[in-house]
């Protein structure tokens, strides 16, 4: 079978990388390129642990074939960090304990990125309904929306 070299960006840095024609988005940033952030939960777009935000759209990386990237913008939970500092919504899931084990938070927190760059001041329902497409087996979901609610306010404070 034939490799496809992709040329995208990805968390704002140029990336080339080959790939099979059959490979998910998903198996090329955790195989190829080392990013593993996204997990694999499911494999058929129900859970959300390997949300990531394609041209500005919220997407499931097990949907989305390796060479569809080509000459498109990906972020994934890696960008989510400046260097050391803590994106402020990661801050929070940490303050209201929004995680246990981990595997579902790196989807959660794209997602929630995603919500709150198209929406600074979401309600509740709205968050809720955002949230809705990724899954969590250990926290149930009120500390995630706390912590999302709480980063909204904190956020447009700092505006």
């Amino acid at each position: 079978m034939t490799t496809i070299k992709v040329s995208t960006t990805i968390n704002g840095d140029p990336v080339d990388y080959l790939c099979e024609p059959q490979e998910t988005l998903l198996d090329s940033l955790r195989d190829r390129l080392g990013l593993t952030g996204a997990k694999e939960g499911c494999g058929t777009g129900d859970c959300g642990a390997c949300s990531v935000i394609l041209d500005g759209r919220l997407v499931c990386a097990c949907l989305v074939m390796g060479a569809e990237a080509e000459g498109r913008t990906v972020e994934t939970i890696e960008g989510l960090a400046e260097g050391d500092e803590l994106h402020p919504l990661q801050q929070k899931f940490i303050d209201h304990a929004a995680l246990q084990c981990g595997v579902c938070t790196p989807g959660f927190l794209v997602a929630a990125k995603s919500l709150l760059e198209r929406n600074p001041d979401p309600t509740e329902t709205e968050v809720r309904y955002w949230l809705a497409g990724n899954l969590c087996r250990c926290t149930g979901y009120d500390k995630i929306v706390r912590a999302v609610m709480d980063t909204a306010a904190e956020m447009r404070e700092a505006r």
